[in-house]
């Protein structure tokens, strides 16, 4: 039986979920494979660290580079985090001729296109199946799957503390601080819940997914990413009156022109969609390709075992790639697309939710800055109070450009009548 040799970067969760599911189900993967993998050598800061899986302590190394210069390791598993060290990792891993295998979505995200260059230069391929919504299989299907098809959009939910907070608000009432030291007291969020809740963890994979798609590397800097943090029980509320739920979603759509529109962002999205219903720690992608027409993909987006099945099943495409050299090295560029466009150009529906005086003609002075931006009012909802003070007004916006809409928004935060910054989410209606 061939023996392939692994040499694991990292034993975290995800790294000590993926030595203890090869040692479990290593005569079913060596059945279905015909090739036995081999853990010759694991990587990690701190040899002293009280671990929950065991491992062969010899295994154990402080030095990343000895994956490197060991030539029975075949395949490096990066899954150490950040960016600074793994960068470092990767590319050394790339020039010694290793295969990668990477669940670094940040990396990907912000490195991605030198570090495909490279691969294809060297022609050594990365594998990054674990980078995206955890055990759902997003990136096989998109680049092998459903490779005939051009993709008109792609949405997701791919943050799971960030949907599970949002179910708690919608769900039991809660305010945002309150979800979230619950989801933190379950280990849904970590104790810096920072790149969850601002939008940063599900962006990543967002500019993965339209980079994948759309042939071209998207940077960072030029999407819009928003977060949870801003939300009230007020918008969760008034969202549900209007039939709508809010998720934090991650749009991707080509218009006719081929640009292409990435947005990360809370958005109101219709109760009777499908996406409506992923609740709790769970991620869903719905895709629209023009061959397959609409496809969902639901599952864990993170954790040991989830994450853990993504990382195994890249090493068995990396073993057939080692006896079977591709052409495709992880990511393939193409001229189809190749405009992103600007956020003040996308166009979509929006909820206004502001903070009012309860004083006559306040609603004429909004729909008079709404209608000399040529934006139109669908629907308009001012609960009653017999309380003294300024009260909230949400407003229902027709079609119009995030530039018109936002520059629209400022000028109505600015009058006196209005006594907090206005809130302003997309609806999504997946046309």
């Amino acid at each position: 039986m061939e023996s392939i040799g692994i040499g694991l970067a990292g034993f975290g969760t995800v790294g000590a979920g993926v030595y203890k599911n090869l040692a479990a189900n290593r005569a079913l993967l060596t059945q279905r494979l015909g090739v036995e993998f081999n853990v010759r050598r694991i990587a990690v800061r701190d040899l002293t660290r009280p671990r929950t899986v065991e491992a062969p302590a010899e295994l154990f190394t402080t030095d990343l580079d000895s994956l490197l210069q060991d030539p029975e390791i075949q395949i490096v598993v990066e899954l150490i985090g950040g960016t600074d060290h793994a960068l470092r990792f990767v590319r050394a891993a790339l020039e010694a001729g290793k295969i990668v295998i990477t669940g670094n979505k940040a990396l990907l995200a912000e490195h991605g296109a030198e570090l495909f260059a490279l691969a294809s230069e060297r022609r050594v391929p990365i594998f990054y199946e674990a980078a995206v919504a955890g055990g759902i299989p997003i990136i096989k299907t998109t680049r092998e799957a459903f490779i005939a098809n051009r993709f008109e959009s792609i949405h997701g939910i791919l943050n799971g503390t960030s949907n599970y907070i949002l179910t708690r608000m919608t769900a039991a009432g809660l305010d945002f601080a309150t979800a979230l030291a619950e989801a933190q007291a379950l280990g849904y969020a970590e104790a810096d819940p920072a790149l969850d809740v601002n939008g940063w963890d599900a962006a990543h994979k967002a500019i993965i997914l339209a980079s994948l798609a759309y042939g071209f590397w998207i940077r960072a800097e030029d999407i819009h990413v928003a977060g949870i943090d801003s939300l009230t029980r007020d918008d969760i509320r008034f969202a549900d009156q209007l039939g709508y739920s809010i998720k934090l979603l991650a749009t991707i759509k080509a218009d006719e022109q081929a640009a292409v529109e990435v947005r990360l962002c809370p958005t109101l999205i219709p109760k009777t969609h499908v996406l409506a219903s992923v609740n709790g720690v769970f991620n869903a992608v719905w895709l629209r390709g023009d061959v397959v027409g609409d496809a969902l993909f639901y599952g864990r987006g993170a954790g040991q075992d989830p994450t853990a099945s993504s990382v195994i099943a890249d090493l068995a495409d990396a073993a057939a790639a080692l006896a079977s050299p591709r052409r495709c090295y992880g990511f393939t560029s193409h001229d189809l697309y190749g405009r992103l466009k600007p956020l003040d150009e996308a166009v979509a529906q929006f909820y206004l939710r502001l903070l009012v005086d309860d004083t006559p003609g306040v609603l004429a002075q909004i729909a008079g800055i709404l209608a000399a931006a040529n934006i139109g009012i669908s629907s308009v909802i001012q609960p009653e109070s017999h309380e003294p003070g300024p009260l909230p007004l949400v407003l229902m916006i027709h079609d119009a450009s995030f530039g018109r809409m936002r520059e629209a928004a400022e000028r109505i935060g600015a009058l006196a009548c209005v006594k907090a910054a206005p809130a302003l989410l997309p609806v999504e209606h997946f046309h």
